[in-house]
């Protein structure tokens, strides 16, 4: 089995519903959003995936998230815009974009809206 590790970053603003505290205000954070990615056999140049390839995939997936007012999103309209739901978002948009790589498996992805705070989201 092998495992790819990606990272990338946005910036974006959010504030969480019901949430009883600071938070409930308009605040930003500058995002940073771990991937891995897990697969048995390697293509024919004896690689799981690009890692070009595979950046570009989560930078469209990011790119609907960054330097926005994430509550503003429909997905986020009907889910409060927490750490875990926005991996979940990427994970849903990313998982759509690598369906057509039938040797590839998305196994995680991991949001930091800090430097000692993360939420990770993956499908058993």
């Amino acid at each position: 089995m092998y495992r790819l590790k990606i990272k990338d970053q946005f910036a974006s603003a959010h504030y969480l519903r019901n949430y009883g505290g600071t938070c409930e205000n308009l605040h930003g954070h500058n995002w940073k959003v771990e991937v891995i990615v897990e697969g048995e056999k390697l293509n024919e140049i004896e690689i799981l995936i690009d890692f070009k390839e595979l950046k570009n995939y989560l930078k469209e997936v990011l790119q609907e998230l960054d330097h926005r007012l994430i509550n503003e999103i429909p997905y986020f309209q009907k889910h409060n815009p927490s750490s875990e739901n926005i991996a979940r978002f990427i994970f849903e948009k990313l998982k759509s974009k690598l369906n057509s790589i039938p040797h590839l498996i998305l196994k995680e992805v991991t949001v930091f809206e800090s430097d000692t705070a993360s939420a990770t989201y993956f499908e058993p």
